[in-house]
């Protein structure tokens, strides 16, 4: 199933989208007033419900929001997990300053404050006062169901509720200059999310999803989940060897190669510059950057 987050007559609300990818109806009568985040913490009596429902209301000129517009917690992210991305990473010197061009033999997790969520089609804020380099990254995120800490690898599969596309959009020049990239990476509105999220029964093979970026239309990014360097298992074996995993937690994997400072000169945005990040079966997002 694909669940959306929407916007309609002043009233935000939990919709489910038809097959057709663009109808969006009203899940009011089955789930009331819960959000995403509290559906997911009672999927396994709300979802079968959702599934069953029939004779749902279309609902006519939705805006969409992030799937789970304020996240409980900051969102998990992962540095430098494809191969093509570290190298490119490395030659820029953003890194560090030996441009090392080596594999991480662990995740690199860091997070993004849940103020920098975002809608699949809202603005994104230039910060101008803040960042002259800004760039982009199209990334898969995990959305965890069932909670819990110390996950085995063998059944970190069993605790994901399902998959969503975010972009980590991020300010290069305050992420190298603090050498950390808490600040660089949560900047308000650098995390659009969205456009649905889609439950883990409906995707299949993540091996098979790709990932890809377009900027003005013209391509950037492009490849499989399956070139991850760490997978989905591992990362949530690692987040959660000490750290409790909550339903609803989210986890991005990773951006391809392809961003701005992988060129060079590098290709950095501008206001106007229109971002999308699309994602085989998840949708697609599309920001304005302003």
């Amino acid at each position: 199933m694909k669940l959306v987050t929407f916007v309609s007559g002043g009233r935000e609300a939990l919709g489910r989208v038809d097959d057709d990818a663009t109808t969006v109806r009203d899940l009011g009568p089955v789930v009331g007033d819960r959000s995403l985040l509290e559906v997911i913490e009672q999927w396994d009596r709300l979802g079968p419900a959702i599934a069953a429902a029939g004779d749902l209301a279309v609902v006519d000129g939705a805006r969409l929001r992030a799937p789970i517009p304020e996240p409980r917690r900051d969102l998990f992210a992962v540095g430098k997990n494809y191969r093509e991305h570290v190298a490119e990473f490395g030659r820029s010197g953003y890194d560090t300053p030996q441009r090392s061009e080596d594999l991480p033999d662990k995740p690199i997790v860091f997070s993004k404050a849940t103020t920098a969520v975002t809608g699949p089609y809202d603005d994104v804020e230039a910060h101008p006062s803040v960042t002259r380099e800004l760039d982009y990254e199209a990334e898969l995120a995990v959305i965890i169901g069932r909670g819990g800490r110390g996950i085995a690898r063998e059944q970190a599969m069993q605790h994901v509720w399902g998959y969503t596309i975010v972009d980590d959009v991020t300010a290069r020049d305050v992420q190298r200059d603090h050498k950390q990239w808490l600040l660089g990476k949560s900047l308000d509105t650098h995390a659009p999310m969205g456009p649905w999220a889609v439950t883990a029964d409906e995707v299949g093979d993540l091996g098979a999803l790709e990932v890809s970026c377009t900027v003005n239309g013209e391509p950037r990014q492009k490849a499989p989940v399956a070139d991850l360097i760490f997978d989905v298992p591992e990362l949530i074996r690692v987040i959660s060897a000490g750290i409790t995993l909550l339903p609803g937690d989210v986890i991005a994997t990773g951006t391809p190669a392809g961003v701005g400072i992988g060129f060079d000169p590098p290709r950095f945005l501008h206001p106007g510059d229109v971002v999308e990040c699309a994602i085989t079966g998840l949708g697609s997002l599309r920001n304005t950057i302003r």
